[in-house]
């Protein structure tokens, strides 16, 4: 078999070059503009979501390989158990407080 020789990583470059984008946009939004609180907060939450799905397929490569459906659903199930454990500990913590009182 011939050895598969890779070329420069072009596509690692520009993931790198737009998550940092998207950081700085980020810290832009919170630090230089005078938007209420709660839009801040969606846009740098909208801008984490973005950057993690770009880093997902640019550096985890989730749409390569032969088995890519299978990453798909498992990282969306790792989304799902994750927003349920946030939650969940959300609410056991918000609402043990009045047994303690």
């Amino acid at each position: 078999m011939a050895k598969k020789s890779k070329g420069f990583p072009v596509s690692h470059v520009v993931g790198f070059i737009l998550s940092l984008v998207l950081t700085f946009t980020a810290a832009g939004v919170a630090l230089k503009t005078s938007l209420p609180l709660k839009t801040i907060i969606w846009i740098i939450g909208s801008l984490a979501i973005v950057q993690a799905v770009l880093q997902l397929y640019m550096f985890m490569h989730m749409n390569e390989g032969e088995d890519a459906k299978a990453q798909t659903i498992n990282i969306i199930y790792a989304f799902f158990i994750a927003v349920v454990t946030v939650a969940g500990s959300i609410w056991v913590m918000s609402s043990g407080h009045m047994y303690h009182m």
